[in-house]
């Protein structure tokens, strides 16, 4: 089955234990517009693969942690786009939860989709008879997406006065790229501490792009509004490094972490996704930056 077919059929049963009669039905629709249809499932992605590259001795636990790393990851945009954070109108090209289904169901979609996360990974654990795996890819999702290197610290340096720049791209975007190759290893059964630096790395790539699409796209072509690192008072490469450095600066990461990847019986192949990853992340500049 495609990698891509996979994370779909795992997100959708995922969905199908919360999504059941006795249930609050506008609840229930703002679960499923909020992960359907889904962007480009990137980090479930590179999760799977790095498993794969790992031998995948068991795809029914690699699969549960991919589609609880995509539901924290759908999670943390449901609650970005809040009037208390981004107050944003549209992502993915559709108006935000929060406009569609109202502020307090969009912090309940974002609560619950963090609760269906783990959940899954422990019912994963069990039916596997492989709860210590489970139990390192909860530390793990935990560790990445809370205080006081994840997602949840990441939103936190905003509302400082004064900015780690590292901390804050490390916790904000890396933290969840770390947690794929993190626990794609731990869902083969392999160490993750050697994966990490690839995580870390490809999160840090993301975050240049990210900055470079923020200051480049219009809103149609980035399916969210733009320009929101200034509006914000945000740091970010372009503003430091000027939109020809940051694109140099990313094809740089981008090298080292083909160059990061651990030994491993499906390494040729990780590397080419990882490229792949690349060509599809890497923006093509307007033409008054390519003289």
């Amino acid at each position: 089955m495609h990698l891509s077919d996979r994370i779909d059929s795992a997100l959708a049963r995922a969905l199908g234990r919360v999504q059941v009669e006795t249930a609050p039905a506008k609840l229930s629709q703002a679960l499923s517009y909020a992960i359907l249809p889904g962007g480009a499932r990137i980090r479930p992605t590179i999760l799977l693969s790095v498993a794969g590259a790992c031998g995948d001795d068991c795809p029914a636990m690699s699969d549960a942690a991919a589609a609880a790393l995509e539901l924290i990851h759908c999670a943390s945009l449901v609650h970005d786009d809040l009037p208390c954070f981004d107050d944003a109108d549209t992502r993915r090209g559709k108006p935000t939860v929060h406009r569609a289904y109202s502020e307090p169901l969009a912090v309940l979609t974002g609560d619950s989709l963090i609760m269906l996360a783990f959940e899954i990974l422990v019912r994963a654990g069990r039916a596997e008879d492989a709860n210590l795996r489970a139990a390192q890819l909860v530390l793990s999702l935990s560790q990445r997406s809370g205080m006081p290197g994840g997602i949840c610290a990441g939103q936190g340096w905003e509302s400082e006065a004064s900015i780690d720049l590292r901390a804050y791209h490390m916790s904000k975007t890396a933290a969840l790229f770390i947690a794929s190759t993190e626990m794609g290893a731990i869902s083969a059964g392999h160490d993750p501490e050697p994966w990490r630096d690839l995580g870390a790395l490809i999160g840090e790539a993301f975050q240049v792009a990210d900055d470079l699409r923020d200051a480049l796209l219009d809103e149609e072509a980035l399916g969210k509004p733009v320009g929101q690192d200034d509006l914000h008072g945000r740091p970010n490469a372009v503003a430091t490094l000027g939109v020809k450095g940051a694109r140099a600066h990313l094809s740089d990461i981008l090298a080292g972490a083909i160059a990061s990847i651990p030994s491993c019986p499906g390494e040729a192949d990780l590397a080419k996704m990882v490229r792949r990853q690349a060509q599809a992340i890497m923006p093509k500049l307007p033409e008054r930056y390519q003289v």
